[in-house]
């Protein structure tokens, strides 16, 4: 089963919006087992709209269509698909008095005769309410396949979706079962662990598939099952996982399914009583960033101190000014002062430090762009390593942020 979903709107196109909207559908119909064939990004065009119909009818067993159904002369969807199912506009009752309601509770402006036209919709069409706006979904048939054309006001649309498509796709179709399970590892490459990992990943069942997701420093594999039986797929997945860990066993650190490795480095230090501060210079802030985003984090977290300026260095972390000037601001010693002196700063169980040329000029000192130097301090002493993460700022900043992790969490378990 598979579907297409079509994003009606300039404003996607020309980048003044997000299309969001395609990943919350792909998840939900992956949840269910409809693989998404393809998703495609049209003008508020009728000729453009209309071609994209044609084809999605041609590629797919289901049609999504989100935008364009507002009540302005530029929203021509509906009158679009109108045309398309040979169809014409009728007035809904049911929609106008939804319509009137809202305007009547939440909107201070008086409700116009555009805001009426809301409740003409297709006459073959079969009315999905819109709890949360004045533009219904609909629902049409045709040839087979399944039309659904959906606002594009995101909290309306998944709404709509939750409450509304996916029980009536359920009750309609029989969907395989599919599960994913991702593993999530840190300091190998991908082409490293598929050389380590080739004879595993041949011998895959054809129901079982491996998918490698590298991100700046970290890979996550991705197993995911796919079959009408249920217990079969999760009983192999759990199999294949079993066979998978030992060889892994070195740079795995958790299933992303569950929680990401800031939040599993969270959960540790909660457990072991624990608290880190952090002194992070050519990272900016990303490393505490990605700590308080998650719930919790007061807990272990003391606190940061973003010494980007070199005279921040030596005047808040008391770093030598001899050594900055002997040794480069970006160097081993700096680095390790930072996290010895942030760690008795907050007086925290672990310190974090980061200091570097993200690009793309030199700063303060002469190391190549995209070193960076890494420290992390505990009662056990002082670590630190020297990483050159390319000549991409970004690049540099996550891929330092990420290591800076991985580290922290090896020290964590010399515990």
């Amino acid at each position: 089963m598979t579907a297409e979903i079509i994003t009606i709107g300039d404003e996607i196109l020309i980048g003044q919006i997000v299309d969001t909207n395609s990943a919350f559908l792909g998840k939900e119909f992956n949840k269910i087992g409809i693989s998404v064939y393809q998703i495609t990004s049209v003008q508020d065009d009728k000729a453009h709209i209309l071609k994209a119909l044609k084809e999605a009818e041609e590629n797919a067993d289901i049609i999504i269509i989100t935008g364009g159904l507002g009540p302005t002369k530029d929203d021509i969807t509906k009158y679009t698909i109108c045309e398309y199912f040979n169809d014409t506009l009728v007035e809904n009752k049911d929609v106008l008095v939804h319509v009137e309601h809202l305007f009547s509770k939440y909107i201070s402006t008086p409700i116009s005769d555009l805001n009426r036209q809301q409740a003409l919709v297709p006459s073959k069409a079969k009315v999905l309410k819109n709890e949360y706006g004045t533009a219904p979904g609909m629902w049409l048939e045709k040839n087979g396949k399944v039309f659904v054309s959906l606002p594009g006001v995101p909290y309306e649309m998944k709404a709509l979706i939750k409450n509304e498509v996916l029980p009536a796709l359920r009750s309609k179709f029989k969907f395989p079962y599919i599960k994913h399970k991702t593993l999530l590892t840190y300091g190998l490459g991908e082409s490293a662990i598929a050389n380590r990992i080739e004879a595993w990943e041949d011998a895959l069942p054809k129901f079982i598939k491996l998918a490698y997701l590298p991100n700046l420093g970290k890979v996550r594999l991705r197993l995911s099952g796919k079959a009408m039986d249920k217990n079969i797929v999760e009983a192999e997945l759990e199999k294949q996982i079993q066979l998978l860990l030992p060889q892994i066993e070195d740079i795995f650190v958790g299933f992303e399914d569950d929680l990401s490795l800031e939040a599993i480095i969270g959960k540790q230090l909660t457990h072991l009583g624990k608290t880190i501060s952090i002194a992070e210079s050519c990272t900016g802030g990303q490393i505490a960033n990605a700590i308080t985003a998650n719930a919790g984090a007061s807990k272990y977290f003391k606190g940061s101190i973003v010494s980007y300026a070199t005279e921040s260095k030596i005047n808040i972390l008391k770093v030598s000014k001899k050594d900055i000037e002997t040794k480069s601001v970006v160097s081993k010693e700096v680095a390790e002062a930072m996290a010895v002196n942030v760690r008795q700063l907050f007086n925290a169980d672990y310190g974090i430090s980061t200091t570097g040329n993200a690009g793309p000029t030199k700063g303060d000192s002469d190391a190549e762009v995209g070193t960076v130097w890494i420290a992390i301090a505990s009662e056990l002493g002082v670590v630190a390593n020297v990483f050159n993460f390319g000549n991409h700022r970004g690049k540099v900043i996550m891929k330092a942020t990420n290591k800076a992790f991985e580290m922290l969490q090896k020290e964590i378990l010399k515990k």
